[in-house]
Order: C-alpha cells, then sequence, then structure tokens
C-alpha cells in the first residue's frame, strides 16, 4: 500500500512510478479525494467544537432559568450535519483506500523499463548446459516411462493439472524438501516454520493477493483460502506488530503445499508438471531493516542460488522489467533453470524486495533503541526452491540414453544412497 503523505509531497514522482509499470497517472484522482477527506475532517472538527460550546451555553441558560430550545434545535442541527459528514468522510476514506490497496508498488529506480517479459535483463548465467548424445526428453515423457509420473490417475481424482508420483520420484520429492529445508536452516541462518495452509482475507490483503487476484486463489466455505505461496502466512506473522530493531532481520523458511486456479494462464503449460493447481514450495521470507534491504535481496537470491548449484543444475538470473514485475514487488530477480528437454530456461525462482509497501499494507513496524518514533520494515520473499520444478530439472539434465535417471550426488543421501531411478524403483 502506497503512502498518502508521499504522494500529497511527490505527486509526480508517484505518476511517474505508475508510468513505469505501464499505469495511468493516480494521483490527481487520490489527491482530490484526500482533500475532500480532510475537508470534512476539519467541518467535522468545527462541528464538535461548536457542539461542545452550545452545551456549555444550554447548561447556563437552564441554570438561570432562560430558554435554552434555540441552542439545543441548533445542537440537533449539527449532530445531523455531523452524522451526514461522518458517512461521507467514511465513504471517501474508503475509496482512496480501495485506490491505494489496488495500486501496485513502484518500482526501484535500477529496475528496467519495458512492457513485458522481452525487457527483462540476463544478469548472468552459471553452469554448463548438459550435452547428450541422444535426443533428451521433456519430464512428463521420463516420468511417465518409468511409471513414477501418473497424470491420468491424478485427472481421475482431481481433474487437468495434478499429478501422482509414485516410488522413487516421490521420494526424491521429498529428498530435495529435505535438502532445500538443512541448507536454508544449517547454513543460512533461516527458521522452518510450519504454518497453516488456510488464511484469511485479512492475511491475503496484506501481501497482496487481495484485492485484485481473487480469482487466482481456491476459497472454502469457511472464509478461508488456500495459501498460494507460503509468503502469505510468514510474512503476516509480523502483522500488527512492532519489532525490536535489534531482531531484524528476521529470516523465516517453510515448506508447504501452495494452491493455484492459474486463471490467468489459461492454455498455458498444459502438459506436465510446470504448472499445476497443486504444488510443494520451499519459500525464504524475511523481514529486514529498511537500510539493509537492497543487500538482504542479494542474499536471498544467493541461497536459492547455492541450492542449484550443489544439485549441478545450470541456470540464469535475470531482474524483471517494470512490465513484468509482480504487484507487491519494487525489484525482483527471477531464477530460470535450463530444461534440455525444452531446449530452454524455466522460471524456478522469484525473489523479490517488497520494500514497505506490504508492511504498510500489515501494519508492520520496528523501533530503533532509544527512539519513541517506528518506521514500517520492509520485507521479501523467494522461492528457495519450487520443489516440483527442481524435480522437473533434475529428470530433465540427470536423464540417461535408456530413459533412467541418476540421483545427483547431493541427494544421495536422503534417498537411501540410491545412484540411479529406473523403471518402477
Amino acid at each position: 500500500m502506497h503512502d498518502i503523505k508521499f504522494i500529497r509531497e511527490n505527486p509526480e514522482a508517484f505518476d511517474a512510478g505508475l508510468a513505469r509499470r505501464g499505469l495511468a497517472p493516480l494521483s490527481g484522482r487520490v489527491l482530490e479525494l484526500d482533500a475532500k477527506r480532510r475537508a470534512a475532517q476539519t467541518s467535522l472538527q468545527e462541528m464538535q467544537a461548536k457542539r461542545n460550546d452550545a452545551a456549555k451555553q444550554i447548561g447556563l441558560l437552564k441554570r438561570q432559568g432562560g430558554d435554552a430550545q434555540a441552542l439545543m434545535d441548533e445542537v440537533a442541527s449539527l449532530k445531523d450535519q455531523g452524522a451526514a459528514l461522518e458517512i461521507e468522510e467514511k465513504a471517501v476514506g474508503e475509496e482512496i483506500e480501495g485506490i491505494l490497496m489496488s495500486t501496485p508498488n513502484l518500482p526501484a529506480a535500477d529496475v528496467p523499463e519495458g512492457p513485458d517479459e522481452s525487457a527483462n535483463v540476463e544478469l548472468r548465467k552459471v553452469g554448463t548446459l548438459p550435452s547428450f548424445d541422444f535426443a533428451p526428453k521433456e519430464h512428463d515423457a521420463l516420468g511417465t516411462a518409468l511409471g513414477l509420473m501418473d497424470f491420468e490417475a491424478a485427472a481421475k481424482l482431481s481433474g487437468a493439472r495434478f499429478v501422482v508420483l509414485k516410488g522413487a520420484l516421490a521420494r526424491m520429492e521429498r529428498a530435495l524438501s529435505a535438502f532445500m529445508l538443512n541448507l536454508h536452516t544449517g547454513k543460512k541462518g533461516y527458521t522452518e516454520i510450519n504454518p497453516p495452509f488456510m488464511v484469511r482475507d485479512e492475511a491475503l490483503y496484506g501481501t497482496g493477493q487481495l484485492p485484485k487476484f481473487g480469482e487466482d486463489l481456491f476459497k472454502t466455505n469457511t472464509g478461508h483460502s488456500l495459501i498460494p505461496t507460503a509468503e502469505v502466512p510468514l510474512t503476516n506473522l509480523v502483522a500488527g506488530e512492532i519489532l525490536d530493531e535489534a531482531k531484524l532481520p528476521i529470516r523465516m523458511t517453510a515448506l508447504t503445499q501452495c494452491f493455484r486456479s492459474e486463471a490467468g494462464a489459461a492454455g498455458k503449460d498444459t502438459r506436465g508438471m510446470i504448472r499445476q493447481h497443486q504444488f510443494a514450495k520451499v519459500e525464504m521470507v524475511s523481514i529486514a531493516h529498511p537500510d539493509q534491504s537492497e543487500e538482504e535481496h542479494e542474499r536471498m537470491t544467493a541461497c536459492a542460488e547455492d541450492i542449484l548449484q550443489k544439485l549441478g543444475l545450470p541456470y540464469r538470473v535475470i531482474v524483471l522489467c517494470t512490465g513484468d514485475m509482480g504487484f507487491s514487488s519494487r525489484k525482483t530477480y527471477d531464477i530460470e533453470v535450463w530444461l534440455p528437454g525444452q531446449n530452454a530456461y524455466r522460471e524456478i525462482s522469484s525473489c523479490s524486495n517488497c520494500g514497505d509497501f506490504q508492511a504498510r499494507r500489515m501494519n508492520a513496524r520496528f523501533r530503533a533503541a532509544g527512539e519513541k518514533g517506528t518506521r514500517f520494515v520492509h520485507t521479501l520473499n523467494g522461492s528457495g526452491l519450487a520443489v516440483g520444478r527442481t524435480l522437473i530439472a533434475v529428470l530433465e539434465n540427470y536423464q540417461q540414453a535408456d530413459g533412467s535417471i541418476v540421483v545427483p550426488e547431493a541427494l544421495r543421501h536422503y534417498m537411501g544412497g540410491l545412484e540411479v531411478i529406473t523403471a518402477n524403483v
């Protein structure tokens, strides 16, 4: 959410930030409504002062035996006018909040400008692309041929965009999850959290999924939604809190199932496991001091990269342009892993610095030692990693001519020493 004070003092900068995202200016409308609300608030204060003064005069007249009816009529009239103004002030305030809650974060100054993913900028490539003396297959063909990936059984149970993993592939997904969590908690300083998978609307408003992206959520009949990412419950753990500056940064990680209707992805990646309604993901969230959030962003991205490096998976890092960034982000790095079967890099992690955008929505603040005032924290989130897509990358990069899959050395301990996955293992 945006700071109305910033918009009052920097209307041109606010509109310029929106323009970089390809959006029309909003400061004029926001400031018009803000002036109307502040005028109503001033009138309410003046009316209250008049009512208080009249009440004193009424009391004096009654004690003196005088006629106070005219003053009593005036107080009644002021009360009615005040009630109408309160309704108006509330309505205008809600309209302002609706605009600000539906407006995306402003991009950081160093974010490249562009309308869509075509303007994203590659920062680096890491690792050597595998070389095969056969035509590499895509993950779904590999998994199905092994008898360990069953889309038909999943469709019978749940419909499209689901999968049933069996045997060694089910174990590999579990192994990848444990490997990621152990690395984040053991060496990277993240605290493991096991959060709820269902949240109320307030949490989704806090991180920016609502109000604009409600169609991508799976809702229950109890007033909850299934989480689209662990970013939602993890970030909201500090909602409404005033944190001690000395405790920053707070680093959290969680393995959860994530649930997305993929309403905006009709027709995209309908085959295989790339884009599913339910998938496992290890998430990283940092609650940081504003002066340290850029450094924390680089650190978080490096943590995600380390997973891929230890698994021996080639990848590249790109910075998203203004037209491809997420709603709450002010700067995002995407990590894309190489998939030989597709002959393409595909996203496996997205690490974003949201600045104080989410913190304002959640009212998450900190207080420096010896200071009375508070400041909003900065929030960051990143995939560390999407487990299913990591499984896909392992299958495609470690495939052999006979369709078997070599288990990366980093995972063999978690796989009971298994070195190669063959049919029905």
